[in-house]
């Protein structure tokens, strides 16, 4: 999914700061936590233009930024709650494309890993197979969509979660699960022990166990046992989506299981920054919809109840006026028409690779980059810090001081345009790279490598 090469798109205005999601309003805070912070995992994303000074390593460790703003300035936060965490600027990876019908996902090189998720492989306006109304649309997918109550001797949050596969597979975003255990157990990281649970859309509850969780892409995935009666979401094709294509999400808003709202999409290109230590950077799909914290990992669906996106992260009035919520900090105010998804095609992808492996691949590009904005050049884009020797960048000709313009016809012009651009492809994909190099126009075909989670 790529927009028009002419579009560009902007960045989120200073008026908004980062959000954290939904924690139990009755869960005092913990030591060193400050007052207001939810837990688990606060944070947020950098939009566009607020990506801090500094390099950032594109397939290599991410660099912690020198400067660039708190989460009090300038980035949306994620729907759901928790711990403060640095900013950082993560390694170049990218995500990638639906595979398919009802079985496998691809990985766009020709390889598949059969994972039995429903993927509809329909690239064109969704018609209403239903009866094109929110009502049918939400009746289609709330039967796969989940409660998610995480808790540990630190902190305890709520969000969402859809199923994937009748036998237990559900998927949600790292930061609604991160708390509760490390990969595979019940011990949280920092040695907290903890618990997921999940409540089903008819009241059953079941314990849950992390399959695996890719931080770079802010997904998880959650499994319960015992369980092979479940109704498994269906993905559509991120290709199928359009801007002012009705919408709806479904989830638990401030613990509130069972909430369904409606929009339009926004946009199909916001370069967002979520995840717990702001990790995760993808190309989300912007909506309307009313998102606030506990839609965490929750679906939105188009007209046909067909998942499009993971919601993952909502902008948020940084005054925190308006109505407040009981119980609820005052900086925690509520949807303003501003909420960000990961796209249907990442998100399956990423899910398929987590229940085969227990972990995901990303695109990298082999490059790393600086965190200054592109307003006192005189070409819109972003410039090579380093070209990583013998990767793939290096292999296709570019160089230090090239200037990445766009990537398969979306126009970069941050850094974290430039990593979500690139994320939004699978390893081994082949893109286009246009770039200037002394003031010349310039493109080059570049195989993108990959590396894990």
């Amino acid at each position: 999914m790529q927009p028009p090469a002419t579009n560009s798109y902007p960045a989120v205005g200073a008026g908004y700061q980062p959000y954290g999601s939904y924690g139990s309003s009755d869960v005092a805070p913990q030591p060193n936590q400050e007052q207001g912070q939810q837990s688990p995992g606060h944070g947020g994303y950098y939009p566009p233009g607020f990506t801090p000074a500094g390099a950032s390593a594109f397939g290599g460790p991410p660099a912690v930024p020198g400067s660039g703003g708190t989460t009090e300035h300038g980035r949306p936060k994620r729907a759901r709650n928790g711990l403060l965490m640095t900013a950082l600027i993560a390694a170049l990876i990218g995500g990638g494309v639906g595979g398919g019908i009802v079985a496998a996902a691809d990985n766009n090189n020709g390889n598949s890993v059969n994972t039995r998720l429903k993927i509809t492989n329909s690239t064109g306006a969704p018609t209403a197979q239903l009866n094109g109304t929110v009502g049918a649309a939400a009746a289609k997918i709330r039967p796969s969509v989940v409660t998610i109550n995480v808790t540990s001797s630190q902190a305890s949050g709520t969000g969402s979660g859809v199923i994937i596969r009748q036998d237990g597979y559900i998927l949600t975003n790292d930061h609604v699960v991160a708390v509760g255990s490390s990969t595979g157990s019940t011990t949280g990281s920092g040695g907290a022990t903890g618990t997921v649970q999940v409540t089903l859309s008819d009241g059953r509850t079941a314990g849950a166990k992390i399959v695996g969780r890719d931080t770079s892409d802010d997904l998880a995935v959650i499994k319960v046992d015992g369980l092979n009666d479940l109704t498994a979401a269906t993905f559509a094709k991120s290709s199928s989506l359009s801007v002012g294509q009705a919408v709806v999400a479904v989830g638990a808003p401030l613990g509130l299981s069972d909430t369904v709202t409606s929009g339009i999409v926004s946009n199909l290109a916001r370069p967002v920054r979520a995840g717990d230590n702001d990790q995760a950077v993808f190309e989300a799909v912007q909506t309307d919809a009313a998102i606030n914290p506990g839609n965490s990992g929750g679906p939105l669906v188009d007209l046909n109840g067909s998942v499009v996106g993971i919601n993952a992260a909502i902008a948020s009035d940084q005054s925190g006026g308006g109505l407040q919520i009981p119980g609820q900090p005052q900086q925690q105010a509520g949807n303003i028409g501003i909420g960000f998804a990961i796209p249907a095609d990442e998100a399956s992808r990423i899910a398929s690779e987590l229940i085969a492996t227990g972990k995901a691949t990303h695109a990298v590009l082999g490059v790393s980059v600086g965190g200054d904005t592109t307003a006192s050049r005189s070409v819109a884009g972003v410039a090579l810090k380093s070209v990583n020797a013998g990767g793939v960048a290096a292999k296709a000709g570019l160089q230090v001081g090239d200037i990445v313009t766009a990537i398969d016809g979306q126009q970069v012009t941050s850094s974290d345009a430039l990593i979500a651009a690139v994320r939004n492809h699978a390893p081994g994909q082949q893109v286009k790279v246009d770039y200037t190099r002394g003031g010349k126009a310039n493109s080059v075909t570049v195989t993108l490598g990959s590396s894990d989670s």
